[in-house]
């Protein structure tokens, strides 16, 4: 009988870490996971200065919980929050040679519009699509090198071997991407772990990508949500979204899908995690302790 393949993934925040060991499979399952808190202070998002205060206390929560999931599975693909770097879309006007040729135009065409020196920058980039006249539109993502590097020299540290290092929000798209790639035109909302970030997409090429810390209360939540939807306009004439679609929280899920429908002017869908996982039968967990392994599985899918 042959063994099915699992994936290891890390979703790392302010608030605490999560695990998700996931399976493969038409539906992917969770296999173990589980979310654990971080003392106030441990963890301070920075995109300059490394993030984590106190390495010692970091390391061996990591420790703890990664023994707890009764894995020998090491190897982990990790989301970082969105606020911890910068994800640029960016249109060139000609393709590249290689990779590399790219990733120098890339680093001359930003330098002067960072608030950080662009040589002390890990940078990778996706090609999102390549049009007729040879003009390229790219997914670039930058994250400040003392902040990538601790991380990674702390997870070593704790035992684990970091992989795949990603944004929360596109871990988050993966998860849900069964559903949301029938949709050419659409928009992704979602509000997690306190942040809300908008994809917005047309001709299923991604166009629009904004994402915005600490927006707890409702007032300043609808206020970024809408301003979303109004700058999209604003630089996409003509353009128009056909469906949205929001997840968040289970206790915040219909009010938030309620805000998104006002700041939108569309009805939104409300994506449903339960619907595109199961659980190993021993699991057992809530929909919130579910939910709350959103950013971790996500990740996990990254190697599945």
């Amino acid at each position: 009988m042959l063994m099915s393949r699992k994936s290891l993934g890390l979703e790392l925040s302010a608030a605490g870490f999560s695990f998700a060991l996931a399976s493969g499979g038409k539906t992917p399952t969770v296999e173990a996971g589980l979310t654990v808190p971080f003392a106030p202070g441990l963890l301070t998002l920075s995109r300059r200065d490394p993030n984590v205060t106190d390495g010692k206390t970091f390391v061996a929560a990591l420790k703890e919980a990664h023994l707890r999931l009764l894995t020998k599975e090491r190897s982990v693909s990790v989301s970082l929050p969105d606020a911890v770097g910068r994800v640029v879309l960016l249109d060139l006007e000609a393709r590249f040679k290689n990779r590399d040729e790219g990733l120098d135009v890339i680093r001359w065409k930003l330098k002067k519009s960072l608030p950080f020196d662009i040589s002390a920058v890990h940078l990778d980039y996706q090609t999102l699509e390549e049009k007729e006249n040879g003009a390229v539109s790219l997914l670039v993502s930058l994250i400040s090198r003392p902040v990538v590097q601790q991380y990674e020299e702390l997870l070593v540290a704790a035992g684990l071997e970091p992989k795949l290092i990603d944004f929360t929000s596109f871990n988050l798209y993966r998860l849900f991407q069964p559903r949301l790639d029938l949709s050419e035109d659409g928009a992704f909302v979602t509000f997690y772990q306190g942040s809300m970030t908008v994809l917005i997409f047309n001709g299923g090429v991604l166009s629009f990508y904004r994402t915005k810390e600490g927006v707890g209360d409702v007032q300043n939540l609808f206020r970024e949500v809408n301003s979303s939807f109004l700058v999209y306009g604003d630089q996409n004439p003509g353009q128009s979204v056909s469906e949205v679609f929001c997840a968040a929280a289970p206790g915040d899920a219909e009010s938030f899908r309620a805000l998104v429908a006002e700041a939108s002017g569309l009805e939104p869908v409300l994506l449903d995690l339960e619907r595109l996982v199961r659980q190993a039968p021993a699991l057992g967990l809530d929909r919130p302790a579910l939910h709350a392994l959103a950013g971790a599985m996500g990740a996990a899918l990254r190697s599945l």
